[in-house]
């Protein structure tokens, strides 16, 4: 494994070694803002592997006749092999629960994990945490690289709360029955970034940041009741942390992913000029606000799924991807989507932390696609918890 700069005895500062680099999802929004880093920077980063879901061949093929990766391929089972492949760093770009084995196979091979691929943590997150020794996993998404950024200027013991920002999505200001009619091309309408159909339609509902906070508290091991989430439409602030004196420390930069991108992949070391800065001489106003919990109950909902723990977040997750697709297909309305996720949630028997495996997880995430669907199908909505979680 190779290491970070240094500094030698008259202060000046060696270079980083060049790193061996896994590309997991290299076709998608991650992975080629991933290889657009290694190309602006071939003095630091060498791609060894590639890996794609099969959805965009023509493109795949373009970047493994560029990078000429030592192993390549299409699909979870070309994912696991790479992520086992001698290297540096692994970026995780995979969308969705199949991730999770990819991100155990990465930190089983002892690679720095670059995790873009939040669901295998979230629905995974005893399985993966037992697996990971201290510091592998390096976060990709922005607001929990601006969390991990911002931590250095303190110690853990120092910290009293994490806020995480959200944009509020499209519908920011809206009330729940202003939410009733809304369409899957509003849903997309993202006011900042360009991301697929589930991550956008999620970021519309608040999932996403629901999502994010079951996250913090897995990387970060901060308790839910010291997690908060704050409505920061311009996206500059990308989150920040309080420290016990009252100091509040945030990362800012523009509303992108390449400085976390980057970071994930020359973590502890910065890469230069990835990204433009904030032009300090253009007058701007910062904004924020509460999160409106009855208009958007997706994230009171995470934490209660965070709090049980064990296979509640697998569910949480799954139900949501069911849902998305429903909703996209015209099968069920906006406000749906998070109402159903917490129907089929209520209505799972939890399997507990301590005897999770990864196939307990996978079958919680079948378990809860297959009672969402049938929800869906149903045309009504479950009345009450009624057990049926895997065993």
């Amino acid at each position: 494994m190779t290491t970070g700069s240094s500094t030698d005895a008259t202060g000046s500062s060696t270079p980083p070694a060049r790193r061996d680099i896994v590309v997991l999802g290299s076709t998608g929004s991650i992975g080629t803002q991933a290889l657009d880093v290694v190309r602006a920077h071939p003095d630091r980063f060498r791609v060894v592997g590639l890996t794609a879901g099969g959805g965009n061949r023509d493109l795949f093929e373009r970047q493994v006749a560029e990078f000429a990766p030592a192993v390549s391929g299409l699909g979870e089972r070309a994912s696991i092999d790479a992520a086992s492949h001698p290297c540096d760093v692994v970026i995780n770009g995979i969308t969705g629960a199949v991730g999770l084995r990819p991100t155990v196979a990465a930190l089983d091979s002892g690679a720095t994990l670059a995790l873009a691929n939040k669901e295998s943590l979230i629905i995974g997150g005893p399985v993966v945490k037992r697996r990971a020794r201290p510091g592998q996993i390096v976060p990709v998404d922005s607001e929990h690289s601006a969390i991990a950024q911002s931590l250095r200027a303190g110690s853990r013991g120092e910290v009293r709360r994490l806020v995480l920002t959200a944009s509020g999505g499209p519908f920011r200001g809206r009330s729940r029955a202003q939410l009733h009619d809304v369409t899957p091309a509003e849903a997309l309408a993202h006011p900042n970034f360009a991301m697929g159909s589930v991550i956008t339609t999620n970021s519309a509902t608040l999932i996403n940041k629901g999502l994010e906070v079951i996250e913090a508290h897995l990387l970060f091991d901060v308790p839910y009741d010291a997690i908060d989430v704050v409505v920061h439409p311009q996206q500059l602030i990308h989150s920040m942390v309080e420290f016990v004196d009252g100091a509040v420390v945030a990362q800012l930069g523009l509303p992108t992913m390449m400085v976390p991108i980057a970071l994930g992949l020359g973590w502890p070391d910065r890469v230069p000029d990835v990204e433009a800065a904030i032009d300090w001489t253009q007058a701007s106003d910062w904004r924020f606000e509460p999160v409106d919990d009855v208009a958007f109950p997706a994230i009171a909902l995470a934490r209660e799924a965070g709090v049980l723990g064990g296979t509640a977040p697998a569910v949480y997750n799954a139900a949501n991807e069911v849902c998305v697709a429903a909703f996209h297909a015209g099968r069920i309305r906006f406000p749906e989507i998070v109402d159903r996720v917490g129907d089929v949630l209520r209505s799972h028997d939890v399997v507990s932390s301590g005897t999770l495996g990864v196939d307990d997880v996978l079958a919680a995430d079948a378990w809860a696609r297959e009672r969402t669907e049938a929800l869906i199908a149903g045309g009504s909505r479950v009345a009450g918890a009624s057990g049926g979680g895997v065993s």
